[in-house]
């Protein structure tokens, strides 16, 4: 039955005439409008009177099916209903507690309020009434500082700032009792800050620290010390600007002739002007560089004394005060604005006019030696300062700085130990450096492009090898000024030692007849000579030059004689052909000794002997006309006579190499071989400047000639066998007394003297000769022992001997 009932109340719902009563915004007259306008009127009002039956049955059938529920939830509202009424009337009560709370409490309140205003009135009465009491002792107190001049100035200071410090943060306008103080006050400040200036000024001025420090107290105690350091620095900044402005000013350098000018013409020196325009440029910058000397030295008075000078009161050293934050200090400040202005100004001037910028570059010299004794001027007051105030006994007892800290304080760095003033001074000057270098570069190579013409083939004349030198020398002393420009011009001067080196080494000959020793000189060696010659006198005059640059530094020396190491090279280079066929010639002259007979034995007694052999006299003919004829044209001996000394001595080595290769040596032969050994000193005397400067061949040969008397056994007991005349050397001229099936190595070899030679020179060492000897005596053995002979030859054993000795031992000097 109640499916039925929902079922009926479902149907009636969705009936589209009763859907529009469901909507939320369902208005009565919009919807009776609607039905009037679109539906019989009768018609709609029976299906509402319908509808009105079926919901009030369907509300009949609700309340009959939940008419105990209906009444639980009916007695369940009277319940609550006297609940709500037992919360009201508890709230009822509890506003009015809070209403009777309230009244006790406001009236006390109120009173402990107004009683905390007065309390605050009185604070503040109280306050300003000190205040008051305290401007007024410290008012009549100034009076009495003022009247003490400056002697009680730091003291009034110190009051000022009190004043200061009473009147911050208080409206003291309008109290009568204090109006003339509170002037008298405002006049003080000024009046001591007036004092205070005019003492800093006079202090710096004639650079007394009393003076500038009770200043520079009488500024911390009004608390504008920093301000005012800021500003007097700041001072000296824009007077150096102005200067330096002034002093590259061009129309103040170059005075118009017309007095009265021409409109919208710029003034330009003239060609017959141009001395005295210089003269007034470079009297400008004398003067503008005393000027930044005398500024700079008063801002380092100035941060010297704020380096040492401490508050008496609280001991906090003035420049600490300066240069917290990390602010930088005055002096570091001062200079790096004074070099970035020097930079700009010149770089600005020359920029504008092309007769500063000639000046500047081409007398650079000159500005850098300005600056330098601008440094060096500041370098030896910063000295004389800190020896000054170490000393100073008209200091007061709050500059307490140690004299070890202040020896080891750099004003400049102080700070910035990274920071290098000297070079931020010369960095101005780096355009005009390069452009003097290049130009002083080009003057250097100018006269060498001059002296050797395009096809030229001849080297330069004295004349002309002077006025490089004068050139060079020029340049240097110029430059001495400074030691990094006498470095940079030293190595251009090494530029130009060599270009003159590959300039000469162009004119050498190098054909074949620039080596040739059989003729005269011929064209070609005659211009080697020359060139030889021209570099020997460049090299003695650079030399001469290098040891009058005393106040150089090292490295400038150490380029120029570099450059002097090339010139020695291309001359050796250039003699070293004709030295080579000169060596190679007195060695085909020393084997030829083999084609003569030393085998014969000695003459009879109304047969004198001759002086020496013919290949003898052929080395020394040989020896005196290359000397004659190709050395003596060289002026430069000492250089000819270091080449030629070590000809001499391979002609000596080579002398005693094919003397002790003689085979067969007979008694006669002995005789003349040591006639040639007295003659070969005098052969090599004209290629040294004396025989015995040649050293050990020398030695040698003194040594070997008096062991070809000596009997085998004393020559292989000698001293001098292995200490001074090498094994080999001995053990050859031993194989010259054996019999002839004891085959020299040459022999067993079947080489040419000219090979086994050959061989020597290829193997210095001592231990490849001994070795290819000790093959030649275990052939000999061999061969004996194949013809089944019964004993070796006398000389055997005892070369076997000298050979183990050679061997065992340490090795013999070489040959």
């Amino acid at each position: 039955m109640e499916d039925g009932k929902e079922a009926s109340t479902n149907s009636l719902l969705k009936d589209e005439c009763y859907t529009d009563f469901l909507e939320e915004d369902f208005d009565a007259k919009t919807y009776t409008a609607q039905a009037i306008h679109h539906a019989v009127i009768s018609e709609q009002l029976a299906k509402l009177a319908q509808g009105i039956s079926q919901l009030d049955k369907e509300l009949h059938s609700q309340v009959v099916a939940r008419h105990e529920d209906l009444l639980a939830q009916a007695t369940g509202i009277e319940s609550l209903e006297g609940v709500l009424q037992m919360i009201q009337t508890r709230i009822s009560a509890l506003q009015a507690a809070v209403e009777r709370i309230r009244t006790k409490i406001v009236d006390p309140y109120n009173k402990i309020m107004a009683r905390i205003t007065q309390l605050a009135r009185l604070q503040v009465a109280c306050d300003l009434l000190r205040r008051i009491i305290r401007i007024l002792y410290l008012s009549k107190r100034l009076q009495g500082q003022l009247q003490g001049g400056s002697r009680e100035i730091t003291k009034a200071a110190q009051s000022i700032n009190e004043l200061d410090y009473l009147s911050q943060g208080v409206d003291l306008s309008g109290i009568e009792v204090i109006e003339n103080d509170l002037l008298l006050i405002s006049r003080a400040r000024l009046e001591v800050e007036n004092q205070a200036k005019r003492l800093l000024e006079q202090g710096m001025e004639i650079q007394n620290p009393t003076q500038v420090g009770t200043a520079l107290q009488v500024f911390y105690n009004l608390g504008s010390l920093r301000g005012t350091i800021s500003s007097v620095v700041g001072g000296y900044q824009t007077t150096i600007k102005d200067n330096i402005t002034k002093a590259l000013d061009i129309k103040g350098l170059t005075p118009p002739t017309n007095p009265r000018g021409v409109p919208g013409r710029a003034v330009m020196p003239t060609p017959g002007n141009t001395a005295a325009f210089r003269a007034a440029l470079w009297t400008n910058l004398e003067k503008l560089m005393d000027q930044i000397c005398a500024a700079c030295r008063q801002v380092q008075h100035l941060q010297k004394v704020l380096m040492k000078k401490r508050d008496p009161v609280s001991h906090v050293c003035f420049i600490d005060e300066i240069i917290k934050d990390g602010q930088p200090d005055i002096l570091y400040t001062f200079w790096t604005d004074v070099t970035d202005t020097l930079s700009e100004e010149f770089h600005r001037a020359t920029e504008a006019s092309s007769f500063l910028k000639q000046a500047f570059e081409g007398e650079y010299p000159k500005l850098l030696r300005l600056y330098n004794e601008l440094w060096r001027r500041l370098q030896q007051y910063s000295t004389s300062l800190q020896g000054a105030l170490t000393s100073s006994g008209g200091l007061d007892m709050s500059l307490d700085i140690t004299t070890a800290e202040i020896e080891s304080q750099d004003l400049f760095t102080h700070g910035k130990q990274d920071y290098n003033p000297e070079k931020a001074l010369k960095d101005s000057l780096q355009l005009y450096e390069a452009a003097y270098l290049s130009k002083s570069l080009s003057r250097l190579f100018d006269p060498i492009n001059l002296v050797f013409p395009m096809g030229g083939r001849n080297p330069p004349s004295n004349d002309e090898l002077d006025s490089i030198i004068k050139t060079i020398t020029s340049e240097l002393n110029v430059a001495s000024v400074d030691p990094n420009l006498s470095l940079a011009v030293a190595k251009n001067a090494a530029k130009t030692i060599q270009l003159f080196c590959v300039k000469s080494e162009q004119l050498l000959c190098t054909q074949g007849d620039a080596s040739q020793v059989i003729g005269p000189l011929t064209e070609g060696q005659r211009r080697n000579v020359a060139v030889v010659n021209s570099l020997y006198r460049l090299q003695q005059a650079v030399a001469k030059i290098i040891s009058g640059l005393g106040a150089c530094p090292p490295a400038a020396v150490d380029a120029l004689s570099s450059s002097l190491g090339g010139v020695q090279a291309l001359m050796s280079s250039a003699v070293q052909p004709l030295l080579q066929s000169v060596s190679d010639s007195i060695e085909a002259i020393i084997i030829t000794l083999h084609q003569e007979d030393f085998s014969g034995p000695l003459s009879s007694p109304d047969k004198p002997d001759v002086p020496c052999s013919l290949y003898m006299k052929e080395l020394q003919g040989f020896i005196s006309r290359v000397t004659a004829d190709y050395f003596k044209q060289f002026q430069c001996m000492d250089f000819v006579y270091d080449s030629t000394e070590s000809i001499a001595q391979r002609a000596i080595e080579l002398f005693l190499r094919h003397a002790s290769l003689l085979r067969p040596l007979g008694e006669g032969g002995k005789m003349r071989l040591a006639a040639d050994f007295a003659q070969m000193e005098m052969a090599v005397a004209p290629l040294c400047r004396r025989v015995s400067d040649l050293g050990k061949p020398y030695r040698m040969l003194r040594s070997f000639r008096p062991l070809l008397f000596q009997t085998s056994e004393l020559i292989a007991s000698s001293p001098a066998v292995g200490d001074l005349i090498p094994y080999s050397t001995v053990l050859h001229f031993l194989f010259s007394r054996a019999p002839s099936e004891l085959k020299s190595p040459h022999q067993r070899a079947e080489w040419s003297i000219a090979r086994y030679s050959q061989w020597l020179d290829d193997h210095p060492s001592e231990r490849d000769r001994l070795a290819l000897i000790r093959g030649a005596l275990e052939a000999y053995v061999q061969l004996v022992r194949a013809r089944q002979g019964k004993e070796f030859a006398p000389m055997y054993p005892i070369m076997l001997q000298l050979l183990q000795r050679a061997t065992s031992g340490p090795q013999g000097p070489k040959a």
